[in-house]
């Protein structure tokens, strides 16, 4: 399996290559050149466990790592040492919640990003290179990222979050990481300016040489590839428990990612009946799906500060393949939106953007009141992100749309990161974690920079001297 960008600058290039550059020496996003087809051996996988599922599914797509250093990097990350169950599906009321915030920092991010560390290790340590990530995060992914790489010899790692914007709790996990090789930083702006300088530090070729700079960001396939597993399990797992032959993924999300695995599951054959995209009041890829136009609006501070982003990094990926992987049409595409902040695809004769695809979004109002229903009437406890997720199904259910298969509502994070929402939505705290509770009377580390690229260059080079 080889790699190409997105913008058709970048000679095809193998897996581990890819992983390294992160983002596209062209601006672009690495994708793989082929989607496998799977159908024939889904029946095989159902019964594995989820570091066998996982090796079956990424070898397909990481053809340079031999069969067995690959069952060691799974095994690694997914066996005994993960700290609980990596991705059970629970009932929930009427629908099912894929939990995924069983790792050390109770976030759905955990699941590729433990692995992505662990890849980094064993590539690096075959190369003998040094790496220094450079990564932007709304809140889980920069904890998630730290804790994958924190104290891995030839790492350094720097994260940007929007100063002030993510919950506190998702700081201390970041800023009470007092490794030498994590860095963090906070940015005076929101998380599309986080994000817009990776761009930035990354498309200067010359600087991202110098400094070696890598991406674990969801802009870095390997993020991808590891979510795509978590689809086939909830799948079989869901299937198996209701007798169903397919099922139904709502997905709440900001940037893309999360559904973007889910997609690439079901072109790989996996029987996934439609993808529910679930968004808050920034609501920029709902809007998408209903009418085809994607267009950059006000920002709205929210409950759900993961999914507080207007410029969805992943998108740019969909698009690739919506426009027929045509690399001409989406440069252009990307242009318009970078010039105008808005781009548009004409639906089908039909109207419908994409049949695969159905999206709505819903209020904070709502999302508190999800929270407070669950509680009350089903006994399950949300937090808000994946509250967004279970509004938008429920939605769903109560109109009796696509009545049939099963709802599997995506759980990104424990609500014990939330206290402040789940307090408002039920009156009450959240149980404690220990996990969140050994955090409190740590000390802290974190620089406060501009809006800058230029800032933050000086930065990483100081810190790298």
């Amino acid at each position: 399996m080889r790699y190409v960008s997105t913008r058709g600058g970048v000679a095809p290039i193998a897996f581990q290559p890819a992983v390294l550059m992160g983002l596209a020496d062209d601006g672009g996003l690495l994708i793989p050149e082929s989607i496998p087809d799977v159908s024939d051996r889904l029946d095989d996988w159902r019964a594995l466990d989820y570091p066998a599922l996982a090796f079956e599914v990424m070898r397909l797509y990481a053809t340079d790592v031999p069969d067995e250093g690959l069952r060691t990097l799974v095994e690694a990350t997914y066996g005994a040492s993960y700290g609980g169950p990596v991705a059970p599906t629970v009932q929930a009321g009427p629908l099912h919640v894929l939990e995924l915030f069983h790792g050390p920092t109770l976030a759905f991010k955990d699941v590729a990003l433990q692995f992505l560390g662990n890849l980094f290790s064993h590539i690096l340590g075959r190369t003998g290179r040094r790496l220094n990530i450079l990564c932007a995060t709304s809140g889980d992914t920069g904890s998630a990222a730290i804790y994958g790489c924190r104290g891995r010899p030839g790492i350094d790692i720097f994260i940007l979050h929007p100063h002030g914007r993510v919950s506190p709790i998702q700081e201390r996990q970041m800023t009470t990481v007092l490794d030498e090789n994590v860095h963090n930083i906070a940015i005076e702006g929101i998380f599309d300016d986080c994000q817009a300088i990776v761009k930035t530090l990354a498309s200067d070729l010359e600087f991202k040489a110098a400094a070696s700079l890598g991406a674990v960001n969801s802009i870095n396939w390997a993020r991808v590839l590891a979510q795509i597993v978590y689809y086939f399990r909830a799948c079989f797992d869901t299937c198996a428990a209701t007798g169903a032959d397919r099922v139904r993924f709502c997905v709440p999300t900001g940037n893309f990612g999360d559904i973007l695995a889910a997609w690439y599951a079901l072109r790989m054959g996996l029987p996934i009946e439609r993808l529910i995209l679930a968004t808050n009041e920034n609501d920029i890829l709902a809007g998408f799906f209903r009418t085809g136009r994607y267009e950059r609006g006000a920002l709205h501070r929210t409950l759900a500060p993961a999914m507080d982003i207007q410029v969805s990094s992943n998108f740019e990926r969909y698009l690739y393949h919506r426009v027929g992987r045509d690399a001409g049409r989406l440069r252009t595409l990307m242009q318009e939106f970078a010039r105008s902040g808005a781009l548009a695809i004409d639906p089908g004769p039909d109207g419908v953007v994409d049949a695969e695809f159905v999206a709505d979004s819903c209020t904070m109002d709502d999302c508190l009141d999800t929270i407070r229903r669950w509680h009350r009437d089903h006994g399950y406890l949300l937090d808000p992100h994946t509250a967004v997720g279970v509004a938008v199904a429920a939605r769903r259910i109560a109109a009796r749309q696509d009545a049939g298969s099963p709802i599997v509502c995506v759980g990104t994070a424990h609500p014990a990161k939330f206290p402040d929402a789940i307090r408002r939505a039920t009156g009450r705290d959240p149980a404690p974690h220990p996990a969140i509770d050994a955090l409190m009377d740590r000390p802290t580390r974190c620089a406060v920079l501009p809006n800058d690229p230029e800032a933050v260059r000086r930065a990483i080079l100081s810190a790298l001297a």
